[in-house]
């Protein structure tokens, strides 16, 4: 649910593919999930070694993590919901520049930090598995689901774009949707 609400990296390949084409727009994608590899070894070795030896701040982290999805959410929620498709401010790009812009989008982004602190702790399944090895199965997960979802948006560029000027309403529907997806995550990571 989280990789087909829209933010900035979807849309972002939406435009790359719909201006430079498919190729284009997956050249983008795989940028994006290669600096998604990052921000988990950043989770799983810095967040893993803390919470094995501290289950107040594993607490804490959860709580933080579940505050930030409300707060995301409230974003959302004060925004307008429309959704903008507008080619003109798109330049042309090689798959090598798409590929590495995407990678450094996501790289340096906080907000995927701390969105992958906040959600992953509240996924751990296992008690006796490795804490590290947990997180990169999680952000293995969350690639594969992401690649996918961005990846379909890369090929159907036309045909979404084309949804989305003439269903006005599609925005309002995501907003809520997003809003839902938020809320429901920080309630799951505080109830594990």
């Amino acid at each position: 649910m989280l990789a087909i609400t829209p933010g900035p990296d979807n849309i972002y390949v939406l435009m790359q593919s719909i201006v430079n084409g498919k190729k284009s727009g997956i050249a983008t994608v795989l940028g994006l999930m290669s600096g998604c590899l990052i921000h988990t070894s950043v989770v799983a070795f810095g967040a893993s070694t803390v919470l094995q030896q501290n289950p107040k701040l594993f607490f804490a982290i959860k709580l933080f993590g579940a505050l930030y999805l409300v707060y995301l959410a409230y974003k959302v929620f004060k925004s307008s919901g429309t959704i903008e498709l507008g080619n003109d401010a798109v330049p042309q790009k090689t798959v090598a520049e798409l590929f590495k812009q995407g990678f450094i989008m996501n790289v340096l982004n906080p907000k995927v930090t701390l969105f992958f602190l906040a959600l992953f702790p509240g996924f751990l399944f296992s008690e006796t598995m490795n804490k590290v090895l947990q997180f990169y199965v999680l952000g293995l997960l969350f690639i594969l689901v992401s690649f996918v979802v961005f990846g379909a948006i890369a090929v159907l560029a036309g045909t979404i774009s084309e949804s989305i000027k003439r269903n006005k309403n599609i925005g309002i529907y995501m907003k809520w949707l997003q809003i839902i997806v938020f809320i429901g995550i920080a309630i799951f990571i505080m109830l594990t």
